[in-house]
């Protein structure tokens, strides 16, 4: 049986390595999507910071990148910023794409 609790650990320890980078994609998007946002809104450089920050906070609200998308929609047209929400969405997978690279070269 030994080496069925090898391969069931090595499926745990790759399903928990998969979450977490899982995680890290997430988190990262979220700060590059604040720091686009940012951009658009005009924000000073420690203002994007903040900002940044503010949107990777604002996803754990709830499951799923609705919260992410509602706070961008409402900060961005709150600025004045002509958008709507096919391209915060495109941003949002633009994001996701470099995310990932960046943490694949990272590693």
């Amino acid at each position: 049986m030994t080496s069925f609790d090898d391969r069931e650990k090595a499926f745990e320890a790759k399903f928990v390595r998969d979450e977490e980078m899982a995680f890290r994609v997430t988190a990262r998007r979220n700060r590059l999507l604040g720091q686009w946002a940012a951009l658009q809104m005009g924000l000073t450089p420690e203002e994007t910071d903040a900002y940044a920050k503010a949107v990777v906070q604002a996803d754990f609200e709830d499951s799923g990148d609705d919260d992410v998308i509602r706070k961008l929609l409402g900060d961005l047209l709150a600025a004045g910023v002509e958008t709507d929400e096919g391209t915060v969405r495109q941003a949002l997978e633009a994001k996701t794409v470099e995310a990932r690279r960046q943490l694949m070269e990272s590693q």
